[in-house]
């Protein structure tokens, strides 16, 4: 099976099991459950939670166990981009291609949506049992991790401060990073991996999230690319890339799809 229908196909699963974890559009109070709704559906390609999936795969798990947590991750990378495209965060009118969330339902239902969102995650993840996973979570997406990149943006875009290499790069680590990481980190302490495993696993996410961000800068020559110029992050780009494919060597051919994942994001 080549990478894009791996990816599909894990899409397909993920989205069947979003909709049952969901509430329904009809329950009350309906507004915010279709809110919930339009902000999850149809989404990307799910690239963060086919991490966990990837992850637990490379440490030797199967069945579909990793699945909760995978949506929970899902759920919170939904409500992320509720909050981010709000007027008092990053002001976007639309996200892939629809109205953003507080356009289509106004600010305080997006507000709420994204809170519904990410509540609802703990609830999902908390079904897989594993107490560790909820304190690696939520230190991912709390003030030292993706809300620390988001006030350090939001600070950074009003110049409260003089934006320094220093601060991009922090920025881009707990902003974006940081769920990559997570994500790919979990699928191996599901499967109970050892330390060293879910180290590289760790590693090789926080890596390849940067690499991530860089990119989006120099496809919106923003970022990084204003600091550096297109030539100095392509590089660094490439040399994070390298480190994180470098990472997932312990899992030898276990790892293919983490390793492919890699490779169609740095395409």
């Amino acid at each position: 099976m080549d990478i894009e229908k791996y990816i599909v196909d894990k899409k397909n699963i993920i989205d069947k099991t979003l909709d049952k974890y969901l509430p329904k559009s009809s329950l009350k109070p309906q507004v915010i459950h279709r809110a919930m709704r339009y902000s999850v559906f149809p989404g990307g390609k799910r690239i963060r939670p086919i991490f966990t999936i990837a992850g637990f795969e490379a440490c030797g798990g199967k069945g579909d166990s990793a699945m909760p947590v995978a949506c929970g991750i899902e759920l919170i990378h939904s409500y992320t981009l509720i909050h981010d495209d709000l007027p008092c965060m990053d002001n976007d009118d639309f996200r892939r291609g629809k109205q953003a969330c507080h356009k289509k339902f106004g600010e305080d239902i997006a507000l709420l949506a994204g809170d519904g969102l990410l509540t609802l995650a703990f609830q999902v993840i908390a079904e897989s049992g594993n107490i560790d996973i909820i304190k690696e979570i939520s230190k991912a997406i709390g003030t030292c991790g993706v809300i620390g990149g988001q006030v350090a943006d939001i600070m950074a875009q009003s110049s409260r401060f003089k934006v320094q290499r220093k601060h991009i790069e922090y920025i881009n680590l707990n902003k974006t990073a940081v769920l990559f990481e997570v994500a790919a980190k979990s699928g191996g302490i599901i499967k109970d991996a050892s330390k060293k495993e879910i180290n590289a696993l760790g590693n090789f996410g926080r890596n390849i999230g940067v690499t991530f961000q860089l990119l989006d800068d120099l496809k919106d020559k923003d970022g990084y690319v204003n600091l550096y110029g297109e030539k100095r992050t392509k590089e660094k780009a490439e040399k994070l890339a390298s480190a994180a494919k470098n990472h997932l060597k312990i899992f030898g051919k276990k790892a293919n799809r983490l390793l492919e994942l890699a490779n169609l994001i740095c395409a």
